[in-house]
């Protein structure tokens, strides 16, 4: 039978008013380097802080710790609440999540900077993780929902190449704060970027949509899986100097196993088996871990053993974030044209490639000049990497669960963070003094010559009929999925082969069961639209 010609419809996941799209955009690329920044900036503020509120150094650690503790224990919550949970809650709309995550987010660096002891300044700063752990899921999605999918990949390198950029540039930006101004400046850097992005929301984002707070059965999967990561995370950052503290890992296991046979945990399962990409999430892992093992090493290599001063170290070391940003919105272009996997490969034996080559020059003699042009081709990859891998995992998120994928992105990173220079010491405590900086940067150069294993290996993606219901977004929800039409599809001289998915050309394969059978009974009598199969059209239809 012909079909019968639509008129090509509005992405119903594009944003309404979207006529900006582009300045949404650039302020999910603000808001990141923001939310990164704030996890390195204080760590140059440390010393003052601990003289001047006349505590120990461990304890002013905690004006860093609680806050990455805050953010990597409620990311993948936070992503389950802006899906809507699993029925526990409604959802929560794009325009009052963003101005809940950025107000909070501003208020407590006020808190944070006007802190007269450090019990206040702690708490602060946990506070103010629990609304960037929001921030950092709603990037990636307000990014897939303020562009169509064929400038995804462009748009997708902004955040994926200014976050890092945060990170990397915090400490050289906050050294400048605080000779000039003192620490308390270090905290309230990021507040004319969150007055901006209160006017840019208030202003281009629409208006539907309202906070609902979370049920109970979601406030206990988040405080297990909350400790679990919390758990880890401290292990790894207290192990170096106190090996005793790996016995705090052991409680991971415990925590996660009861998250995991608790209903809540079902729909993060499915949606990381549903997209094929379980590998893209642990090659942001490992290459995130590799990119922060590389920089723990040559910065303390550079000034230790070769004698630079902190600002020719930091000269030395800026070749990276510069030629990470040059190559990053290349990256974005190519993944659009030629999709976001291969791209995603290429930027990774770029990176490795730099990194082997660090590890091959690394023993004494360092000179500037021989190791800033190794690191820009490691910042080149990565600025190719970044946003492609971004594009690749959120474009495989399952109907409804866009924001666990960008939780399980930004949780895989954040993981990968605290791992490397946990890895990189162990490393280099273990060898002696001349090769044990050799030995570090080679374990950062395989973890990120994994990822060129881990993305070169294509699994197939499998939806079943039989879980739609917990990948449905309600309505004026932060996330919702891209109906058929606004898919890509390909041309109507070529007829997609069967089984063939919408993205990248994966395979979807359907595996029809008792659900399915019960939702077309269902729908013989009256009981909603159909749902749409793993091609991302309705049964029956054409």
């Amino acid at each position: 039978m012909p079909q019968r010609e639509t008129a090509p419809r509005r992405p119903a996941e594009l944003l309404a008013g979207g006529r900006h799209p582009w300045i949404l955009v650039s302020l999910a690329g603000a808001l990141s380097f923001v939310a990164m920044l704030d996890m390195t900036i204080v760590t140059i503020a440390l010393a003052d802080i601990a003289a001047d509120l006349d505590v120990s150094a461990s304890m002013a650690q905690w004006a860093v710790l609680g806050y990455q503790l805050a953010v990597v224990a409620l990311l993948l919550p936070a992503g389950r609440w802006l899906d809507g949970g699993s029925g526990d809650n409604g959802g929560i709309g794009p325009r009052p999540a963003l101005l809940l995550a950025v107000s909070g987010f501003a208020l407590f660096s006020l808190v944070s900077a006007a802190a007269p002891w450090m019990a206040w300044l702690a708490v602060a700063r946990i506070a103010q993780g629990c609304f960037a752990a929001l921030l950092f899921v709603l990037m990636p999605v307000l990014v897939m929902r303020a562009v169509p999918p064929e400038r995804r990949g462009r748009a997708m390198s902004v955040p994926a190449t200014l976050g890092p950029l945060g990170a990397v540039t915090g400490p050289a930006l906050g050294g400048v704060l605080l000779d000039a101004f003192g620490w308390r400046a270090v905290l309230l850097v990021k507040l004319p970027v969150c007055l901006f992005a209160l006017l840019v929301v208030a202003r281009v984002l629409p208006g539907p949509g309202r906070v609902t707070a979370p049920g109970r059965r979601p406030l206990t999967d988040a405080a297990l899986f909350g400790g679990a990561v919390a758990s880890l995370l401290l292990a790894l950052t207290f192990a170096p100097t106190a090996p005793g503290w790996l016995l705090l890992a052991l409680a991971t296991v415990p925590l996660a196993l009861w998250w995991r046979r608790r209903p809540g945990a079902r729909p993060v399962v499915d949606a990381v088996r549903a997209s094929g990409v379980l590998g893209g999430y642990a090659a942001i892992c490992a290459l995130a871990a590799g990119f922060t093992a590389m920089h723990y090493v040559v910065a303390l290599k550079l000034q230790e053993d070769s004698g630079l001063s902190a600002t020719s170290t930091g000269l030395t070391v800026l070749a990276f974030p510069l030629a990470m940003a040059l190559l990053g919105p290349l990256g974005g272009r190519l993944a659009d044209r030629y999709g976001p996997r291969p791209v995603a490969v290429v930027g990774a034996v770029v990176t490795a490639s730099g990194l082997t080559l660090l590890a091959l020059r690394s023993g004494d003699g360092w000179t500037q000049g021989d190791i800033a042009w190794r690191l820009a081709v490691a910042g080149a990859g990565t600025g190719l990497y970044g946003g492609p891998t971004q594009t690749l995992v959120m474009s495989a998120a399952p109907p409804g669960a866009m924001g666990i994928a960008g939780s399980l992105a930004q949780l895989s990173r954040s993981l990968g963070f605290a791992l490397g220079p946990a890895l990189a010491s162990a490393t280099w405590g273990m060898a002696d003094s001349r090769d044990g900086a050799r030995y570090a940067l080679a374990l950062a150069a395989a973890a990120v010559w994994s990822c060129v294993l881990l993305l070169s290996v294509r699994r197939p993606r499998t939806l079943h009929p039989a879980d739609t219901r917990t990948a449905t977004a309600p309505a004026g929800s932060a996330v919702t999925a891209a109906p058929a039409a606004d898919r890509p599809r390909p041309p109507r001289s070529a007829p997609r082969r069967a089984g063939e998915g919408a993205e990248g050309g994966d395979q979807a394969q359907v595996r029809p069961g008792r659900a399915a059978r019960t939702a077309r009974w269902g729908r013989s009598r009256g009981a909603g639209p159909p749902a749409p199969d793993a091609n991302g059209s309705a049964p029956g239809r054409g």
